[in-house]
């Protein structure tokens, strides 16, 4: 061994088998599809914004005066911006989906329930700090629709019972919109969100790892069925190098195709006609208009705190009662809401 190698095996005295072994975990054959593998693309996803955030951080500025003037620059004048903001853009919107039918999958196929049910929880939290990630990252722009979104968005904090108001203090800087509001916006989207995301991250592996994947189970079987196994090395990681190529390939193709947009600069003196969110939120933001404030922001807190416990009281559904599945029925009763609240509104003006 030569010189290099010898003083490289001193400081890290792992040999390539013992290297191979530690990395070359059997993986379970069904997730060589696709759907039960999208646990990657989010986290592929994640990479590239991190990536596409740290460019657009070296000329974005955020002030009121400044904010929009910068993002304009981004767009029309640096070289490649107005690509590298649409692969930002996209990457955002296509995560945020990922990461909404990775949970889907979770539910659908029990992955949650004993014992991972704490592995569940830390996916819910992932998933509201990926909506906290889009919602704060669209407040940036400081255009029109995203300022006043981000006022309805305080607003409503504002209105959660108890911790209302400080919500909103911590989110604005003071009562209202003011100068400090877009830079602490900007903190939490460019460092204290994707460090929360990061940490979950880890632990969500590091649970992953100790309690293995969740085996595919077929309630109609009469025995058990035969897990079989494919290698991570190089099987796994190709596959994942395919699919990372592949979405790189869709970035880029929207980015160009359809290309981030700059609405007129935020006026806070004039009201537009009609305020939406990003589409993530029209749910939630349909909910609201449907129902009075008080009582929405309680029954979405309610449905929200139901979704991070679901896996206990999935597990007295099928202790103390015949209806064994009944979590696959409440799901799509559930999935089928949220996509009409979704499509409503969006399909309205007001």
């Amino acid at each position: 061994m030569s010189r290099a190698g010898d003083w490289l095996a001193e400081r890290f005295p792992v040999s390539p088998e013992q290297l191979r072994t530690m990395t070359n975990e059997p993986v379970p054959l069904h997730l060589k599809r696709f759907w039960f593998a999208l646990g990657g693309t989010p986290a592929y996803l994640f990479v590239v914004q991190v990536v596409t955030g740290i460019i657009l951080a070296f000329y974005y500025q955020p002030t009121p005066a400044t904010a929009y003037e910068s993002v304009r620059y981004i767009t029309e004048e640096a070289a490649f911006g107005w690509y590298v903001r649409g692969l930002h853009k996209w990457g955002a919107t296509l995560m945020i989906a990922a990461v909404i039918l990775h949970q889907m999958r979770v539910y659908f196929t029990g992955a949650y329930r004993k014992p991972r049910e704490l592995n569940w929880m830390v996916g819910m939290t992932l998933l509201i700090a990926t909506l906290m990630l889009g919602f704060t990252g669209y407040s940036l722009v400081y255009e029109q629709l995203s300022y006043w979104g981000a006022t309805v968005g305080a607003n409503m904090a504002a209105g959660v019972p108890l911790i209302g108001n400080l919500l909103q203090q911590m989110l604005l800087g003071g009562e209202t919109y003011n100068e400090h509001t877009l830079s602490r916006f900007y903190v939490l989207h460019a460092a204290v969100l994707p460090m929360l995301i990061v940490i979950l991250v880890m632990l969500h592996i590091a649970l992953i790892r100790m309690h293995g994947i969740a085996p595919l189970e077929d309630s109609n079987a009469s025995k058990p069925v035969e897990q079989k196994t494919f290698d991570f090395f190089p099987d796994h990681v190709i596959t994942e190098l395919i699919v990372g190529l592949g979405l790189m390939i869709v970035l880029s193709v929207l980015a160009t195709v359809i290309p981030a947009s700059l609405g007129p600069p935020a006026n806070p003196l004039v009201t537009p006609e009609v305020i939406k969110p990003e589409w993530f939120f029209y749910v939630a933001f349909r909910w609201l208009k449907l129902f009075s404030g008080t009582f929405a922001l309680m029954s979405i807190g309610f449905i929200v705190f139901v979704m991070y416990v679901w896996p206990w009281i999935d597990g007295w559904f099928r202790r103390r009662t015949r209806f064994t599945e009944a979590s696959v029925w409440i799901g799509i009763v559930a999935a089928l809401g949220i996509i009409a609240l979704t499509v409503w509104e969006g399909l309205v003006t007001h």
